[in-house]
């Protein structure tokens, strides 16, 4: 226990540029406070002791405002920045090297007895006031954006934001968890592939209604009487028609992965 808790002493200055000295760490970071009493509680609760486990926790949520169960599994280097209205379930299970911020909750769906709450992988940064609920399957190096409500399992390597979250990154480029600012943003991509395909169609219709007040205003035989001119404007609006296609396609890829979640 001595060892995990120097590395949760330690991550802290890798992870916030406020940490200046020991002492400050030590008396003015609620995330390790609440991790110290929460590795005795659990300990004790591993034990089987009732009633003491429970106290300490509640104990440790008066003074530092974030709520662990006794039960909760925590690996090492687990840093909780601010860590005001973090709320971790009795089943919940992190590893090591996460880095959770304040109003995140790892929480269930209901009554449902046993594994009830999140499996965090390594590595996982999980913004401020996001959700995780159910028995899910977070994996390794995933990062959680700010304000995400997190409803399925996640493949490691990947990025998740959005309500419900969806995946918006695979595995790739590494980025620092603490650039918060680089998340992408889908809904806004989907918003901007509508309003590319509308404007399309607007032009669409522009080009056509010209074509369209010839077409009323000719003579009814003039086309039986010249057929090669019907066939060349016929090939025109083809082009056109397959043209404007093409692009609707690739706009209607990242509308159709936003729906399908890409992959969650």
């Amino acid at each position: 226990m001595l060892h995990t808790l120097k590395a949760d002493f330690s991550i802290i200055f890798d992870r916030d540029p406020a940490a200046r000295n020991w002492l400050e760490v030590l008396f003015c970071y609620p995330g390790l406070q609440a991790l110290v009493l929460h590795r005795l509680a659990h300990w004790l609760y591993l034990l089987g002791l009732p009633f003491i486990p429970r106290l300490i926790s509640h104990i440790a949520r008066f003074l530092t405002g974030i709520e662990i169960h006794p039960g909760a599994t925590i690996g090492k280097s687990v840093f909780i920045d601010h860590g005001m209205g973090v709320v971790i379930g009795e089943t919940a299970i992190i590893g090591d090297f996460a880095l959770i911020y304040q109003g995140v909750t790892l929480g269930g769906t209901g009554k449902e007895s046993g594994k009830r709450h999140p499996t965090v992988g390594e590595n996982v940064v999980v913004g401020a006031g996001a959700k995780v609920l159910g028995n899910l399957l977070i994996g390794n190096n995933v990062r959680i954006g700010a304000g995400s409500v997190v409803l399925r399992d996640v493949p490691s390597d990947c990025t998740v934001v959005g309500i419900p979250g969806r995946i918006v990154y695979r595995s790739g480029v590494r980025v620092n968890p603490l650039e918060h600012g680089s998340l992408p943003d889908s809904e806004a991509v989907v918003i901007r592939s509508l309003l590319d395909r509308i404007e399309s169609l607007e032009q669409q219709v522009k080009s056509l209604v010209p074509q369209a007040s010839v077409s009323l205003t000719s003579v009814p035989n003039s086309y039986s009487a010249f057929p090669h001119l019907n066939q060349t404007n016929n090939v025109a609006l083809a082009e056109k028609t397959e043209v404007v296609a093409a692009a609707c396609q690739l706009k209607d890829k990242a509308i159709q992965e936003f729906f399908d979640g890409t992959g969650i």
